[in-house]
């Protein structure tokens, strides 16, 4: 999956694009506690939060995500968006909540990271 289908099937807004809309995606995580994400999360994933600071793009950096998804239509301000350009992550932002959000993704065929 792709960041663009990413924005399709979450009817998103391209808050910035990163390196590419093209970008592969593998995995997902949903979550807003960002010790979480660093504790489980695989490379080139998509993050889906709805903490909206400066703190969710680091974390992604460090994690090798290749894209952010706020949910719930949170708004990073620009500083965040201008931040995640800097380091080549793209940053969408969906009216879905993250449940559903998570779930659509699912739906499509994008798995979570850990495997049971």
């Amino acid at each position: 999956m792709t960041v663009n289908d990413i924005k399709n099937i979450l009817k998103a807004q391209v808050l910035c694009e990163g390196e590419s809309l093209d970008n592969q995606v593998h995995t997902a995580c949903g979550s807003d506690m960002m010790s979480d994400v660093l504790a489980f999360v695989k490379d080139q994933s998509v993050l889906l939060t709805g903490l909206v600071n400066s703190q969710v793009v680091r974390t992604a950096e460090m994690m090798d995500m290749v894209c952010i998804v706020f949910v719930r239509g949170k708004q990073p301000d620009q500083t965040i968006v201008d931040l995640a350009q800097e380091r080549g992550i793209a940053v969408l932002t969906t009216p879905y909540r993250m449940f559903t959000a998570c779930g659509l993704l699912y739906e499509n065929g994008l798995k979570g990271g850990c495997d049971i």
